[in-house]
């Protein structure tokens, strides 16, 4: 299975493809899409829709896995994270591409088993579980491959789950 991860952002937005073949896990891309931090808010989206979009021709992924905004305390902050959002979901089922959404309380505790873990526990994690000789940077990447990771963690519970149901 081949999962597109996207962590979401209004000038950076993180993207990882991750594949998972025969128990094993592979990071055959991750890196930032930037778009310029001057331009109108809606030339930065239109950028990442097109972006996103020729990740998914070229990478071809069976599911995408996408990280919802965190709402602390900046509102308008994490509604601008909610439109990026809205791009990476509206880029990948337009392909049609299955998309999966996660909490970021989800993401940390799917790779590092404690849902409060620091940005650097989940780098560490994802670096050791698609053995990596560096963690992966920057931080927008090395989340998109920590949702992707999430996401083939939950798919293999489910169908742990349903054998377990069915038997």
């Amino acid at each position: 299975m081949r999962v597109l991860g996207i962590d979401p952002g209004t000038v950076t937005m993180g993207y990882g493809v991750v594949d998972e073949i025969a128990n094993s896990l592979i990071a055959p891309a991750f890196g930032t899409i930037n778009a310029p931090s001057s331009s109108p808010i809606g030339e930065r989206l239109f950028f990442m829709y097109q972006q996103l979009l020729k990740l998914v021709k070229k990478y071809h992924p069976d599911a995408a896995a996408i990280e919802q905004p965190f709402v602390a305390k900046n509102v308008r902050s994490a509604l601008a994270i909610g439109r990026s959002h809205a791009i990476a979901v509206l880029s990948v089922t337009a392909r049609g591409i299955p998309a999966f959404e996660y909490t970021p309380a989800q993401v940390k505790q799917r790779v590092s088993n404690y849902g409060a873990g620091s940005k650097g526990q989940i780098q560490e994690m994802v670096r050791l579980q698609l053995g990596l000789s560096v963690a992966p940077e920057p931080d927008d990447a090395a989340d998109a491959l920590a949702v992707a990771l999430c996401h083939l963690s939950e798919s293999r519970l489910s169908q742990l789950l349903k054998k377990e149901m069915i038997g």
